[in-house]
């Protein structure tokens, strides 16, 4: 199985966090300056506390950023600066020039990058929620969540 960082589980990241628990694999969030409701959302969903981005990087082998858009690049920063070399998958919505400057910033540092888009209300009903991905990993990112609720889409290698 594989362990997922997810940052951060707001009512989205939560349950698309959800979906990848459904298939067995761990999945860690960072507690560290976050709300009481973040943390009363991650129990109730059985998410993994790493107490702290360092260690939630250390740990993970995938790390899904699911944030307010105008932080996608501080959350890549932030994430590139603990020296995160697993998969990144960037599923903001942001366009296509962002996304870019996002893989360019973590793939800085030795990760991997693929761009998601998601499509729909939070997943937790099957056939309501899309996750596109593209990027050379797409695929491995893609199996994570095959036994959930959120449906995925690989559009191909290209970021």
């Amino acid at each position: 199985m594989t362990t997922i960082g997810v940052l951060h589980p707001g009512q989205m990241g939560v349950s698309v966090a959800a979906s990848a628990r459904a298939g067995g694999h761990t999945v860690l969030w960072a507690s560290e300056g976050r709300s009481s409701q973040t943390a009363g959302r991650a129990a109730q969903y059985g998410l993994e506390d790493a107490g702290t981005l360092a260690e939630l990087c250390r740990r993970a082998e995938i790390i899904l950023s699911v944030c307010p858009p105008h932080a996608a690049e501080a959350v890549a920063q932030s994430v590139a600066a603990q020296g995160f070399t697993g998969i990144y998958v960037d599923a903001n919505a942001i366009a296509p020039q962002r996304a870019q400057a996002v893989a360019a910033i973590v793939m800085q540092r030795g990760a991997s990058f693929v761009d998601g888009g998601i499509i729909g209300n939070p997943a937790w009903k099957p056939s309501t929620t899309w996750l596109y991905l593209s990027g050379p990993q797409a695929e491995s990112v893609a199996a994570c969540f095959a036994a959930g609720p959120l449906e995925t889409e690989v559009i191909g290698d290209a970021i």
